[in-house]
């Protein structure tokens, strides 16, 4: 069963980790995608995109420009139609202990994490208003529930998120488009790559299933959220920790 047949989506960051497995995920699931990075795509993701028979489109573009954001939304309309599933999942780190911390690396994230999230749900709301439907997702973490040492700026961006999300919901509810928010926890990708063995197994003792999580089970949240058998959720915070 195709969850997502006939539906097009809009995955910003989706070239690696949590936002490739979005992107792979919903195109099984019978979705036309757009994604985004600012990154080139590399052949391989082409050829895995191929031999799963997707249908998508891809478009270099820096998420945390409010311009681009919206030519990457009518580039989405152009190509494919119409806009269902908008997955805010661009994002990046900077850590560093709040006294040492540069204006640099606070704006940076904040740029991308938070203000991605406003200009392309910005952005779509005109088409998925006129539709009368549509569901946002949004990437937060447990980080933005309960903060982290050396992520001031990380755990700020990503409570915004949450605050956002639930604002959202509110406020173009009754016309039928929902906005839901993910927190995952200890994913296995490039970020958390870059800890230290160590400090990846003391982790991995704090979490219930005994396990890192992988993109694959924060995509599945996503596919949850981005059908209809999420119909009637909205505004909500879904973790996605393995009980960490």
């Amino acid at each position: 069963m195709e969850l997502l047949s006939q539906k097009v989506a809009i995955v910003t960051g989706g070239s690696r980790g949590i936002g490739r497995a979005i992107v792979e995920t919903f195109a099984r699931e019978g979705a036309k995608v757009l994604f985004t990075a600012t990154s080139v795509l590399s052949s391989e993701m082409i050829e895995s995109l191929n031999s799963i028979g997707a249908h998508y489109h891809f478009v270099r573009a820096d998420a945390s420009s409010f311009s681009a954001a919206n030519e990457v939304v009518n580039a989405c309309v152009e190509k494919f139609g119409r806009i269902d599933v908008l997955v805010n999942n661009a994002g990046i780190t900077r850590d560093n202990l709040l006294m040492r911390m540069t204006e640099a690396e606070w704006d940076a994230v904040i740029g991308v994490n938070l203000k991605s999230v406003f200009n392309l749900t910005k952005a779509v709301q005109p088409v998925m208003l006129k539709q009368r439907a549509g569901s946002i997702i949004n990437l937060s973490s447990i980080v933005g529930l309960g903060g982290n040492v050396g992520q001031a700026n990380y755990a700020a961006s990503k409570a915004g998120i949450i605050g956002f999300t639930k604002s959202v919901a509110k406020e173009i509810g009754s016309r039928n488009i929902r906005c839901n928010a993910i927190a995952p926890g200890l994913i296995d990708t490039d970020m958390t790559q870059k800890l230290t063995e160590e400090l990846r197994d003391t982790l991995t003792k704090s979490i219930a299933l005994r396990r890192m999580g992988v993109p694959e089970d924060v995509a599945k949240v996503a596919l949850f959220l981005a059908s209809d058998l999420s119909q009637y959720i909205t505004g909500q915070v879904i973790g996605c920790d393995g009980g960490m």
